[in-house]
């Protein structure tokens, strides 16, 4: 595995272009330990060579194999967050699009910078990003019914010695709920450990979960526990579950079924007494219908279940979270916490945070670096939302959020006003198109496989769709 010296904070940059890296290097290499990659798959491979994932980002949206769409940028958001959740991504583009930043904050980055960009703001940006602190939220906060609900759920299945599976949209707290099962259950003064399946190579996982021993493959060079022994009789989250490899999901099954496992290279059988619960943000059903997650593992994981809502089935808790996160990392940053005006607190509530509250926390972290002690206007809220799926009802031109599509055109018809159908027919496709953007993580090719349209009329009526904002 790869190690890196310690000292300087590590800041991973990926750009395609030899010039912006090298230059990026020179610039930012005094503060900076950088850490330069080309491609999205290369970055990927770096990062689970690392013993410690960077926590800076510079990610570039132009990436090949199609250097001049941000479908591969996007992606590789997605898959730095997997890896790192607490990573703070910046996203350098050459298109100074707003939509495309509206998105790629959406999907869980920190900051937008158009090219070409100053070094020395650069610089300062990282620099105060790594005075921001990673959110240390213990407890689930928010009262709305669907949050009290999960509440009692993870009380009720908490004492329980069985599996449980944790399936939610990105960014809604997976990762929490778990930790709260754990730290309610009778092992709570047991370990606690925490593997993510799509942050190691599959050539590692099962050396990582069983542990090896010495000679076992090249490296080997000594006897290792892994994570099922140094849970003990603890808790050991499988985050990302879905990314397990379809070879290796037959030994964790025999290891849920009667505890036992072996090192790599023994023949001795070992058990394990903790306690598994996985964590998923993909439709394990699907996967298995699809005959990529095996039905007999997907039953044994699923004895108990736990759905994270969504933050916009939770209206009530969206200003909570506000109240929360705002005088949080303002006492963090000794400073005033910023205020939303009248006008921006009621766009507040009407946002669907598509990102959920990793994305509501970074718009807090953006608001709270930007005017803090100062009031928020509308127009200083929308520069840091992702618009392009949020349809206000009350807006000419866009579609009303709820019901069949007869009931929503009724009732936005009787409310009488401008209305326009061209104009709401295309935010019915760009919405669709943003929808299908956000499910394969930025894949341009996968989501004209949803919408049942080729790559190219995709790629024409998304540059439509800008041409005519």
């Amino acid at each position: 595995m790869t190690s890196r010296p310690e000292g300087k904070p590590a800041l991973l940059v990926v750009d395609d272009d030899p010039l912006i890296t090298d230059t990026l290097a020179f610039a930012l290499g005094v503060d900076f330990e950088v850490l330069a990659c080309d491609s999205r798959p290369n970055a990927v491979a770096l990062l689970r060579q690392l013993p410690t994932a960077p926590r800076l980002a510079l990610v570039d949206l132009g990436l090949p194999p199609v250097p001049h769409t941000p479908d591969e940028g996007f992606a590789l958001i997605g898959d730095l967050l997997a890896h790192a959740p607490g990573m703070k991504i910046f996203v350098l583009s050459g298109q100074n699009d707003a939509a495309n930043a509206r998105h790629a904050r959406a999907l869980g980055a920190f900051e937008f910078v158009a090219k070409p960009a100053d070094p020395e703001l650069l610089r300062k940006l990282l620099g105060r990003a790594l005075e921001v602190p990673a959110g240390e939220e213990v407890d689930l906060v928010g009262a709305s019914a669907a949050l009290v609900k999960l509440k009692n759920q993870i009380a009720q299945f908490a004492a329980a010695p069985y599996p449980v599976l944790i399936e939610g949209e990105s960014g809604s707290g997976k990762e929490l709920v778990a930790a709260n099962i754990h730290r309610l259950s009778p092992r709570a003064s047991r370990p606690y450990l925490t593997l993510n399946c799509a942050a190691i190579s599959p050539t590692l996982v099962e050396p990582t979960l069983f542990g090896y021993v010495k000679g076992a493959f090249t490296g080997a060079q000594a006897n290792k526990a892994g994570y099922f022994e140094d849970a003990q009789d603890g808790t050991l989250l499988l985050d990302e579950i879905g990314e397990l490899p379809l070879e290796l999901q037959a030994k964790l099954l025999r290891v849920l079924e009667n505890g036992e496992y072996q090192r790599v290279g023994e023949t001795q059988s070992r058990t394990s007494r903790c306690r598994v619960i996985a964590a998923t943000n993909r439709d394990l059903r699907r996967e298995v219908k699809k005959g990529t997650f095996r039905a007999d593992l997907y039953h044994r994981l699923s004895v108990f279940t736990l759905g994270v809502p969504p933050l916009r089935d939770m209206d009530a808790d969206k200003r909570v979270l506000l109240e929360h996160f705002r005088r949080h990392y303002a006492a963090r940053a000794g400073a005033q916490p910023f205020e939303l005006d009248e006008a921006a607190a009621r766009r507040w509530q009407h946002y669907e945070f598509p990102g959920n509250v990793r994305e509501l926390r970074n718009v807090v972290i953006r608001l709270a670096t930007k005017y803090a002690g100062q009031r928020v206007s509308p127009a200083d809220l929308e520069a840091e939302l992702d618009l392009e799926l949020d349809a206000d009802p009350a807006a000419p031109g866009t579609a009303a959020p709820a019901g069949s599509i007869l009931e929503q055109a009724t009732r936005l018809l009787e409310r009488g006003g401008a209305f326009n159908l061209d104009e709401t027919l295309k935010a019915w496709e760009r919405a669709y198109i943003e929808a299908a953007l956000r499910l394969t993580r930025g894949n341009v090719s996968q989501a004209a496989k949803l919408l049942g349209v080729n790559r190219t009329t995709l790629y024409s009526r998304m540059s439509s769709g800008e041409e005519k904002k």
